[in-house]
């Protein structure tokens, strides 16, 4: 026993050398800590998803496949039996060799005896390794892998069995093989606090609370449910004009009432007006108005004696009138009920104002000191706390777009946890899940290979991974479907053409979750710089490039982004171009469209109906297939805002409109949803429908390669990709 335990210590050398510092606390890491680097595995094994990893408990190697999630003591043979459909090895073809006519099992014990056990025991009982939580070996493409990129590998026995393929999507909604035409000024690095776990659960807790108190203070004062999704939509137009430090909670914002939240809380009062179908629910609806109108009149200390006469007169007026008359239609309740919100709506608005304003300044106040709270908590966490740095002036180079880089180093990350469900991969910290379907985890790590600098062994990736999905996850809100629309992305097709036609290469508004090339603006830099985003698109200024802009449907935010593109459009004299694709609100039209129809660089425009087109779901990385697309219940305006250079090289002649066109049609054979999470954006001569706010479910230049292929240039930033809506100031007045 003495002579085995000595043999397998020098066995166990030969194999790998003992670790001299413990792992990170990121979990199992890929090898241990040792002065000279562990030889790799052949590239056969690498594609079929085998790596090296080291076990802490066993103080020996092991190898684990993150396909199978099959973990063997020692190095596989391709050809060799898969435990889960074949688990006897009946089916498995011999290994070469003196071996060939030993089952694999007794194989396998032949190994593991001449190794032995550890010199402080008789008999080792064998202990399955912990899973390791890592990606594919960094720098090995998941899905292919040129044959120049192959090194020379040591042989191994081979057998006629072919190796299990790595994991391929059954359809790919991106591209990322497509380079940028983005020219920008080089920028220096960002000064956002790295994401850490710690910090991104306590900012999902305090963001759940805030949505408690919204919830609390439209019940207790106003006696109303906070108007769907109208903190999404708060959360987006705060930061349109937030100047405050954290990535989420808005703190720095002036005017302190948000118009958004209060034009929306103030369209449900008195009352939230519904759809309606059928006569009873008209005259019902009807009723409810009225005494709702009277009751808060009646009830309000602040009401004008002129409010109250005219409130209670028209309340108790239609009152009498319902109880009158049986045989209205559903027309003539309707028109009754414009009526009573025309009389009786200036008198209840004026009376909720102080009451509305007040939610909106708590709910503010509430939220700047939440940021305060959680920016201390994550200096505490900083190795070295970043310091006052004062402004570098903008660099004159022009270079390709590259994603955004952190001035301030990332600490230890501490460990997630990951496992697969099926086709779905579970990240677990501290007990709070986050999930995301494995076609986009693998388009994950692509991103992160092809954006991050600075974890060339993806330790810190899995962290980072639960901090991107959490961070959306808390935006999107957590009733069932609430936030779907806040990430609706175009098709497949039409990006294909925008790309092949016009040169789009580019995403103004997008995230790592939806955008369709690795090149794109989001809403949170500091996470999503890691995955290739190149910040916020109202703080990126290019010179050049071809752009498509799908904005969230806030009219505060494309109103502030038709200002940035002029802006840009007049600046630039090298080929410039924003295909523009917005909801075609037509009655009131939003002030975003107008002036967008007025600018002297419109050079198209054209629309696309109702019901003939699509849009992805903004929870397409976790959503099911047949749920992937649903049908607009609203047209779409498609604008080409062009400068001279840019209407010369990429001009929307009508052969590639008639492209465009086509690729918007909606595939028979693509299962689709008929209509999207949310209503339509109604007109005020609409009889059937309640004014509810539509939902969406959402430049000398450096090559290009050396930003985003190499890793090793500077900034990285995140783009606005959320997508929601908000209601025309004319809305009030809409009947249901």
């Amino acid at each position: 026993m003495s002579s085995d335990s000595q043999g397998s210590i020098k066995g166990e050398a030969a194999v790998m050398p003992s670790p001299s510092t413990p792992a990170s606390s990121q979990g199992p890491p890929l090898s241990p800590s040792t002065t000279s680097k562990p030889p790799e595995l052949p590239d056969e094994l690498v594609q079929a998803g085998w790596s090296k990893c080291w076990s802490r408990r066993e103080n020996r190697p092991y190898y684990f496949n993150r396909f199978t999630n099959q973990s063997l003591w020692e190095v596989p043979v391709l050809g060799q039996h898969d435990v889960i459909s074949d688990p006897l090895g009946l089916n498995a073809a011999p290994a070469e060799g003196g071996d060939s006519n030993l089952g694999n099992g007794q194989r396998k014990r032949r190994i593991s005896e001449e190794q032995g056990a550890g010199p402080n025991s008789l008999k080792r009982t064998k202990v399955e390794p912990t899973t390791p939580i890592s990606p594919s070996t960094p720098g090995v493409k998941p899905w292919n892998s040129a044959p120049e990129d192959k090194q020379a590998q040591p042989t191994v026995p081979t057998t006629p069995t072919p190796a299990p393929a790595p994991y391929r999507p059954a359809v790919i909604y991106w591209d990322l093989d497509i380079q940028t035409n983005a020219v920008i000024r080089e920028q220096p690095h960002a000064n956002h606090l790295p994401p850490h776990p710690e910090i991104e659960l306590q900012r999902a807790q305090l963001v759940t609370k805030l949505r408690q108190h919204y919830h609390e203070l439209c019940h207790q004062r106003e006696g109303i449910d906070p108007p769907r999704e109208s903190f999404n939509r708060w959360l987006l137009e705060r930061k349109v004009i937030d100047k405050g430090q954290d990535p989420l909670l808005p703190s720095d914002c002036d005017p302190v009432i948000s118009p958004s939240m209060f034009r929306e809380v103030m369209n449900d009062i008195p009352i939230r007006l519904s759809r309606i179908k059928y006569k009873e629910e008209a005259r019902k609806l009807l009723f409810k108005y009225a005494e709702a109108a009277k009751k808060m009149i009646d009830s309000s200390r602040n009401a004008s004696p002129e409010s109250r006469k005219v409130v209670k007169w028209n309340a108790e007026d239609t009152m009498s009138w319902l109880r009158r008359d049986h045989s209205a239609s559903k027309e003539d309740y309707m028109d009754r009920l414009e009526h009573l919100r025309q009389q009786c709506g200036p008198h209840v608005t004026a009376v909720a104002k102080d009451s509305v304003e007040g939610i909106c300044s708590k709910i503010y106040q509430l939220s700047a000191e939440y940021s305060r709270r959680l920016r201390q908590t994550h200096l505490s966490l900083l190795q070295d706390p970043p310091t006052e740095a004062s402004e570098s002036p903008q660099q004159s180079r022009l270079v390709y777009c590259y994603p955004v880089r952190l001035a301030i180093p990332s600490p230890q990350l501490p460990r997630v946890e990951l496992h697969f469900e099926n086709d779905v991969a579970c990240l677990r910290f501290r007990g709070e899940m986050v999930k995301v379907n494995r076609g986009h985890f693998s388009k994950l790590e692509l991103l992160y290979r092809y954006s991050c600098i600075d974890d060339p062994r993806f330790e810190k990736f899995l962290s980072r991974v639960w901090c991107l999905l959490k961070r959306y996850q808390v935006m999107f809100g957590s009733g069932a479907n609430e936030g779907t629309g806040l990430q609706g992305a175009l098709p497949v097709p039409v990006f294909e053409a925008l790309n092949r036609q016009f040169g789009v290469s580019f995403e103004c508004f997008a995230s790592p979750l939806n955008c369709y090339f690795k090149q794109f603006n989001s809403a949170f830099p500091d996470i999503d710089c890691f995955f290739g985003s190149r910040g916020p698109f109202l703080s990126f200024c290019p010179v050049s490039g071809s752009f498509e802009a799908n904005p969230p449907f806030c009219e505060e935010l494309m109103d502030a982004m038709v200002t940035h593109f002029e802006e840009l459009l007049e600046k630039s004299s090298e080929p410039l171009s924003f295909i523009v694709f917005v909801p075609e609100w037509r009655d009131p039209p939003t002030p975003a469209l107008t002036r967008m129809e007025a600018s002297r660089f419109l050079r198209h425009q054209m629309s696309v109906p109702a019901y003939e087109h699509e849009y992805r779901s903004g929870s397409q990385h976790i959503c099911k297939r047949e749920e992937m697309y649903y049908r607009a219940v609203h047209g779409t305006a498609v604008l080409f805002l062009q400068n001279d250079a840019g209407f010369a090289k990429w001009g929307p002649t009508p052969e590639r409109l008639a492209e465009l066109m086509a690729a918007y049609r909606p595939s028979p054979s693509r299962p689709s949803s008929m209509s999207s999470p949310g209503p339509a954006h109604s007109n005020p001569g609409d009889k059937d429908s309640t004014p509810k706010p539509p939902e969406r479910t959402s430049s000398g230049i450096t090559s290009p390669s050396a930003h985003d292929n190499n890793n090793n240039n500077s900034n990285n930033s995140s783009s606005s990709s959320s997508s929601s809506s908000s209601t025309s100031p004319m809305d009030k007045m809409a009947a249901v």
